[in-house]
């Protein structure tokens, strides 16, 4: 379904993009609005293609500008578009590193982005109002965790899973600093994850235990590395990959997490093929249009004991005759997974 760009969104239109009597926009330019798969109706960009790069956008450098790389390597720094900004409804982003966009070359080395690309998959988190993408178009999503220091979040997993899943990225749980610990004393952990279907490394960017394995899983793909501050994840790609260039930092004695040192999204390649981004640490993970009765469904050991509660509508948190409680006191459901579920339903985020 298409039809006429709101009333309301044509005031927000620059100079040099007024809407003509047939509802068109000068330039050989037009605003459109379709529906989405859930009938949701979304804002695109028809552009004149013939003035116009196409580029991928390998970090944001302000505001409302980023640096986007051309098939032939060119680099270019592009502002965005305010109608764009402006029909970015929800996000607290308008782009993102990892989109793909069509800009227009204003000059050798800037440019104006026209249109950002249909994504493929993202990886977010909600703001108090917002949506924030943290990277876009990715096959993979390496959720790093540390052993020891800073303190170990088994919750902080369960969401980035839930992340991944709502926006199609393949997730890679990878336990880092591992030379710190008996590997013995992770066994649980992993073999909780495992039994569940998710791919599991331990890694040491140290010793260099599970590099090989690491490099060989992304070799190729489009992956991001995401976890809390301090974890590991830049040591980790310096480790797969040298020469990246990418600065490290200790965590904090004083309060046990990391320090930030990765300050924005960066697009790194790989020699081996595609590239890596390296996102800043993040403490909590908040997670963005996730309705609570929909939560039972993106912990999969749930699926089998769900018929057993006696109400449809049971969230799994009080009453009786509820089959998730029952699995959970049986000892077939983990206790630490069932916790995050009652976390992630009242937005609890420690």
């Amino acid at each position: 379904m298409r039809e006429a760009i709101r009333q309301d969104d044509v005031e927000h239109l620059t100079s040099d993009e007024r809407i003509s009597g047939k509802g068109g926009l000068t330039r050989r330019r037009t605003v459109i609005a379709e529906e989405n798969e859930d009938g949701e109706l979304i804002a695109s960009l028809d552009v004149d293609e013939s003035v116009c790069l196409k580029g991928r956008v390998i970090s944001i450098v302000g505001a409302h500008q980023c640096r986007v790389e051309t098939s032939d390597h060119r680099i270019y720094v592009c502002a965005v578009r305010k109608v764009l900004r402006e029909l970015a409804q929800d996000s607290r982003n308008t782009i993102v590193a990892g989109d793909v966009v069509l800009f227009e070359p204003l000059g050798a080395e800037q440019g104006m982005i026209q249109r950002i690309e249909p994504r493929t998959s993202t990886l977010s988190r909600g703001t108090q109002r917002n949506q924030q993408l943290l990277v876009v178009n990715v096959d993979l999503a390496v959720i790093v965790i540390a052993a020891v220091s800073p303190h170990f979040k088994p919750s902080l997993i369960d969401r980035f899973l839930i992340s991944c899943e709502k926006g199609n990225v393949t997730p890679v749980i990878c336990i880092n600093k591992c030379d710190l610990v008996d590997l013995r004393e992770l066994m649980p952990i992993i073999g909780q994850y495992a039994n569940l279907g998710y791919p599991v490394l331990t890694t040491s960017a140290t010793t260099g235990q599970g590099i090989d394995d690491l490099r060989e899983l992304i070799a190729g793909n489009q992956t991001v590395f995401s976890g809390q501050s301090g974890v590991g994840k830049t040591s980790l790609l310096n480790s797969i990959q040298s020469g990246l260039g990418l600065k490290t930092s200790s965590v904090s004695d004083d309060s046990g997490k990391g320090r930030h040192t990765t300050r924005m999204a960066i697009l790194k390649p790989l020699e081996s093929g595609g590239w890596v981004v390296d996102t800043p640490g993040i403490r909590q993970l908040r997670l963005w249009d996730l309705m609570r009765e929909e939560t039972e469904g993106y912990f999969v050991e749930f699926r089998p004991y769900v018929r057993y509660c006696k109400f449809p509508d049971c969230l799994h948190v009080h009453g009786e005759q509820c089959g998730i409680r029952s699995a959970v006191a049986a000892g077939l459901i983990s206790s630490q997974r069932y916790d995050s579920y009652v976390k992630i339903l009242t937005d609890d985020e420690s």
